[in-house]
This record gives C-alpha cells, structure tokens and sequence, in this order.
C-alpha cells in the first residue's frame, strides 16, 4: 500500500525541498521564474519554489544571495563578476538573456547618439544593468559620461513618464516600456540587441558552497528552470497570462507585452542556457578599468555550467522539444 501511495501520490509522501530564488527587479524578462513556479514545474522536480522580488538591481540581489536570504538569484552578470573579483562566493550558473534587450528611447528631435551630448539621460539606478549598458553604448560610440547628465529615475515605467513631462530627454528602457515609449512617438536612438556587445543582461546565480553542499536540489532547481523556458517557449497564451498577473499589465498594454513575449521567446531565452563566455570577457573588460584585478582574469572562473551540461548530454533539453 505505501510502495503504491509513493508511486501514484509522490508529492503526499515526500516532502518538497524548500529553495528561494530572488529576481532584481519587476520586468518581463523575468517570466521564465514566474511560469516555472507557477505551471508547477519546480514542484514537479522536488522543489517549493518562493520567487521573491527583491528590487533594487542586481547589487542588492547579490547581497541578498551572499547573506543567504534566497539561494538562488536571477539578475544581471556584471554584478556577480565584481562581486567575485572582492572574494564573494558568487558563481553564474545558467543565463536567462546573455544579450540586452534595452533600448535608448529618446525624444524625436535627437537622432544620433552625439545628440546626447549635455542632455538628461535616465537610467534606473547608479550600478543597475541600465547603467552599465549606458556606459557601454557610451565607449562604443566614443563618448565619455561627463558628456551627458544620467539621471536616476527608478522602474522603466516612472523613465517613460519622466519623458512625457519633460524631466529627461532620453531613457535607456527595458521590455515592455521600450515598445510603451515607441507608440508614444520617442525614438529608438539605439538597440542593444542589434549591437555587438553581449554583456550577460540577466544570470542565473548561486554560490560554490551551495552547489557543493546541496548538489541534488542545485540540479532539479536548474533542470526545472530549463523545462520552464520550454514551457515559456511552447506556450504562449499561458505564458502571457502568468505574465499579465505579474506585470499587472492594464488592457492597453498587452500588445506590448505580446511584442515582449516575442522577443523573449524567440530570440533570447535559449533552449539550453549556456552562460557566454564572450559575455563575461565583456564585463570583464569594462571592469578593468577601475578593478585591477578584472585585467587577466580567467573568464571560466565566474561560470560553473556543469549542471546545465550534464542537463543537455543527457538528452533531457532535446526532449523537451520533441512533442
């Protein structure tokens, strides 16, 4: 009678492995956390999942990952890189997008990057991905930060109201805002996705010592998360229903956060979410600047990809996608 309860009922038999997993902010670029929760995915694999909004960029995220507040984090890369090179037990483990899908929305009169120059540009916080990837559009253009004023603003949506009321005059903005902004007449001054910087926009992150000592939960956490891109990318009407009660997404916003959904799942979230390397020189690079310890460091020392390895040789990922 036990054997059968166990085989038919496991989940009354045997108890949930508790994980917490932190996000940097609110945004689409989160779905695949919150699908994966909430289409019992975790749970299929063992795991009761708290997906938590910390809020407050990666920085904090990380903090809250070092402190041991969640065990799992789901924010921008450069901030476990830096918080790595300061001797931070911090490792990327899977991506969830290795390239950006911010975009500089600014007023139609400015139409070349130099336009930038002396005006008011808004970005979410000093340190947040919006900030790094403004600095780095800034290098590839040639033009220092002294040139502009950057202006913290806070959430994507509160940049796209400052835009209308005149207080900046351009924004680097994430999904949905950046399809908000583009029907309210701004201008794309400039499209990450089309430039060639891949800088590891969000990661998902643990520590060593968590890997180390829980192996078996890190492995179905990880194996969840990859059935639930799957999930995301097969299912849309699902998926975009998850997303409208997370994003509280109002019935004028859902062809943006349709054009999102779009974007996500059929360009960035990748079927098997290798870290890129290329991505972590990147950061790297940039970094040296004002970290010594950035110029020659090994980019393989940041990602610990064995478990997505083992996920994909084991022909799991492949038959996700095969029905």
């Amino acid at each position: 009678i036990a054997l059968a309860v166990f085989t038919f009922y496991p989940s009354s038999s045997v108890a949930l492995d508790k994980v917490s997993v932190g996000l940097s902010a609110v945004s689409a670029i989160f779905g695949v956390a919150w699908v994966t929760e909430d289409k019992g995915i975790f749970k299929k694999h063992g795991i009761d999942a708290e997906v938590i909004v910390i809020g407050g960029g990666a920085a904090r995220g990380v903090s809250s990952l070092i402190a041991g507040d969640v065990q799992f984090l789901l924010g921008a890369g450069d901030a476990a890189i830096n918080a790595n090179l300061r001797g931070a037990d911090v490792v990327i483990v899977a991506s969830v997008l290795n390239k950006g899908v911010q975009r500089v929305m600014s007023r139609p009169e400015l139409k070349r990057p130099e336009d930038l120059i002396n005006k008011n540009v808004g970005i979410t916080r000093f340190g947040s991905a919006a900030h790094l990837v403004l600095l780095m559009m800034l290098k590839k253009w040639g033009m220092s930060p002294a040139q502009i004023h950057m202006i913290q603003v806070g959430t994507s949506p509160a940049m796209v109201a400052s835009l209308d009321k005149g207080g900046i005059d351009a924004a680097v903005l994430t999904i949905p805002s950046v399809f908000v902004a583009e029907d309210r007449g701004y201008r794309v001054l400039a499209d990450l996705d089309e430039m060639d910087i891949y800088y590891l926009n969000t990661m998902l992150e643990t520590t060593r010592s968590y890997l180390r000592t829980h192996p078996d939960q890190a492995t179905r956490f990880i194996k969840a998360f990859v059935e639930g891109i799957a999930y995301f990318k097969k299912n849309k009407k699902e998926s975009l229903e998850v997303l409208r009660r997370k994003l509280r997404t109002e019935a004028g916003g859902e062809r943006q956060l349709e054009k999102s959904y779009d974007l996500l799942a059929a360009k960035h979230y990748e079927r098997a979410p290798y870290p890129s390397l290329k991505g972590v020189e990147t950061v790297l690079d940039f970094l040296a600047r004002e970290n010594p310890k950035a110029k020659g460091a090994d980019p393989k020392s940041f990602v610990d990809d064995r478990v997505v390895r083992e996920i994909d040789a084991s022909g799991f990922i492949k038959s996700l996608y095969n029905n």
